[in-house]
């Protein structure tokens, strides 16, 4: 099969042709059909973050895919259904997180493309348990996305409570951002989208964003206390300036949501400004099987759009390069229409 391998963090991805993988006990063969390309995996490639990945390694946590094998003792998955590979890739189902509903904070977890062979491959083998059921109706292209750019706006969107009438502001739009709009508008939220390319706000305001604003033209801070102040700021850019930007853009009782995470990950915050406001900092990582299970539901009834754009594994650099440049409408998927090996 065909994989794409880093080797070295400061490297181009070379892509391999490597042996097809068994699954283990537990464990699914997925045949993968797409698998989106998230910032998160531009990381994993460049080692950025504090605990990176064990070389060689493939990265790709967006997988979808068709069931080829079922290792021993699988009984909950059937050869032929289609599954999604999320970032969660497994945990215990034993600790106080995962038997009160997070499992996404399980500190026994592992995820794909970071801590065990991801999604940019013909071929992985994953958790049964974790290999979530896509519907029928769901292209794979457009499910891609939605396993972990939807499934980790969806989860912030909840995990601010955010209320019918309330203003969200989204400070990033891209393959997260597109559809953090719509989650915040499907609960009854005003929508401000900021973003500094014309290109990103005007699909913000396509998918039904009440205002926007193109930070690299306006000062969102003042233009967004215009219109009111937010609520709930919700943070999926990286750039540095961003997070002191949406502070600021908070009404009194305001909720930060910090989804990004960017090389240099910290956040100095006014305590004064903090507790006399009523001011509350959250983190959202990702969601949990039901969360992804809501978003692929909400999905089929029609209820949000999905913006990609198709790419080869041949291109993976050159997408890496895109996705930097910021010049990507929304999401790049690999797409994987014939593999190169069959099944063993």
């Amino acid at each position: 099969m065909r994989a794409a391998v880093v080797t070295a963090f400061d490297e181009p991805v070379a892509v391999e042709d490597r042996p097809v993988p068994r699954p283990g006990p537990g464990q699914v063969l997925v045949r993968l059909e797409a698998c989106g390309l998230c910032h998160t995996d531009i990381h994993a490639m460049h080692g950025d973050w504090p605990v990176t990945p064990s070389l060689p390694f493939v990265p790709g946590h967006e997988g979808i895919g068709i069931i080829e094998q079922l290792g021993d003792g699988v009984d909950s998955r059937s050869v032929g259904e289609r599954v999604a590979l999320p970032w969660l890739g497994h945990a215990c189902g034993e600790c106080r997180y995962c038997v009160s509903g997070r499992e996404n904070l399980c500190e026994a977890q592992y995820n794909n493309g970071y801590s065990v062979d991801g999604g940019y491959a013909e071929y992985a083998v994953a958790d049964a348990r974790f290999a979530t059921p896509v519907p029928e109706g769901i292209d794979p292209i457009e499910a891609a996305p939605l396993t972990c750019a939807g499934v980790t706006t969806y989860a912030a969107i909840k995990n601010a409570r955010v209320v019918p009438g309330e203003t969200v502001v989204v400070f990033g739009i891209g393959g997260l951002g597109h559809l953090a709009v719509q989650y915040a508008r499907l609960v009854g939220a005003k929508v401000i989208a900021v973003d500094v390319t014309d290109e990103k706000v005007a699909l913000a305001t396509e998918l039904g964003a009440d205002h926007v604003v193109n930070a690299a033209h306006t000062d969102p801070v003042a233009a967004i206390a215009a219109l009111g102040g937010a609520d709930v700021a919700v943070v999926l850019a990286v750039a540095p300036t961003v997070f002191r930007q949406t502070f600021e853009s908070l009404n009194r009782g305001g909720r930060l949501v910090l989804v990004s995470l960017p090389a240099a990950g910290e956040l100095t915050v006014p305590v004064f400004d903090t507790v006399l406001k009523g001011i509350s900092v959250i983190g959202s990582i990702v969601g949990t099987r039901q969360d992804l299970a809501e978003v692929f539901d909400l999905h089929v009834a029609g209820r949000t759009r999905v913006f990609t754009e198709t790419r080869t594994l041949d291109d993976v650099n050159e997408a890496v390069g895109e996705v930097l440049a910021g010049s990507v409408p929304a999401r790049l998927v690999f797409t994987y229409p014939a593999p190169s090996e069959p099944t063993p």
